[in-house]
């Protein structure tokens, strides 16, 4: 979740046409494209990139980002049960305003791992029981140059760390959980393919620790999903909504990761599914200048799929934006994998 400003401008259109939101912003329109996909989880984790204001703000964008609370309350409606905190902007604004945001995400009744309010917080271990399985979630990330966490508040924030990384999970089954889910912010911003660092990291998780499965996100595009020493690994999911200052079509792509456990006498079975979207963004116009016939009006995050699947209304030159979509997430997600893609196959909301 990255909300650049324009996206903040959207949502205060938006909350015009509908009278909803807080403050003059609602984000809901935004979202709703995956609400079918989302709202199926039985758990459903997203990624919060970034600290948030006040409601009625001052907000700001790149390189220290302060969002609206807002958008807080668009991913709880739209399904979102828990989120990862840690990131490299998670301190872009100090202490004060990591208190914010887990204040913020406790009253929309968001859950979160990754950063802390107190010492005492950070011991803890985020832990839900989802359909009588208790389901530890752990987040890390590399520290931010620009704002790196004060030393005498290192607590507040989880660096990334094997080790560290190793004890949690540790103090995670002590407390009863039998499924670890791992959010680790790495890698290099706009490469398609995992870095050297990040293989490494994911080969040590896969052989040295239990953890279940490893979600990756940073690098702002879609990476590989592969099946490490029997663990799924997603280097990186690409954004679910942004909209960078100069978009790169690549950074409008993204996947939502869908993985099916299934309790065995050896363990668990997982298996991988994943759904592309796309934030569909309007062209930029001149003043009085209308929207060319056929293009999006609004920024929307989308379902590549259900567009594809119904594609009455679109334009030829829209329906061929999702399938590139659709073929450059595929070919990027299945890069790393066995022929076949270790398995991995496109989630079907008739499934």
């Amino acid at each position: 979740m990255l909300i650049h400003p324009e996206l903040v401008e959207q949502a205060a259109e938006d909350a015009e046409r509908t009278g909803e939101g807080e403050a003059g912003l609602d984000f809901g329109p935004l979202f709703a494209g995956v609400k079918p996909v989302i709202a199926k989880a039985d758990l459903a984790i997203c990624h919060m990139e970034t600290p948030v204001g006040r409601p009625e703000g001052p907000f700001q964008g790149y390189p220290e980002f302060l969002v609206p609370p807002q958008v807080l309350t668009a991913m709880k409606d739209v399904g979102y049960d828990t989120c990862s905190t840690a990131s490299n902007h998670t301190f872009d604004h100090g202490l004060t305003a990591v208190k914010r945001t887990l204040d913020a995400m406790d009253d929309v009744g968001l859950g979160h791992a990754g950063s802390a309010r107190t010492p005492e917080e950070a011991e803890r271990i985020t832990i839900r029981e989802v359909n009588g399985v208790k389901v530890a979630h752990l987040s890390y990330s590399w520290e931010s140059f620009l704002n790196p966490t004060p030393e005498k508040q290192d607590w507040a924030f989880n660096r990334l760390s094997t080790e560290e990384i190793k004890k949690a999970e540790k103090r995670a089954r002590s407390q009863g959980a039998e499924v670890v889910i791992l959010s680790v912010h790495w890698g290099l911003e706009h490469y398609n393919e995992p870095s050297v660092p990040q293989l490494q990291l994911a080969q040590r998780l896969t052989e040295e620790t239990g953890i279940d499965l490893v979600i990756g996100h940073h690098a702002h595009v879609v990476q590989p999903i592969q099946k490490l020493n029997g663990t799924w690994v997603a280097y990186g999911l690409g954004n679910q909504v942004a909209r960078h200052s100069s978009p790169t079509g690549l950074t409008e792509e993204g996947a939502i990761g869908w993985f099916e456990f299934r309790e065995t006498t050896d363990g668990w079975d997982v298996s991988a599914k994943y759904r592309t979207t796309l934030v569909d963004i309007p062209p930029e116009l001149e003043p009085g200048e209308k929207v060319p016939e056929g293009a999006v009006e609004d920024h929307r995050l989308v379902d590549v799929q259900q567009m594809l699947d119904d594609p009455e209304g679109l334009s030829e030159e829209r329906i061929a934006r999702y399938r590139l979509a659709a073929d450059r997430t595929r070919g990027f997600l299945y890069n790393r994998g066995a022929p076949g893609g270790d398995g991995l196959t496109q989630l079907s909301l008739g499934a």
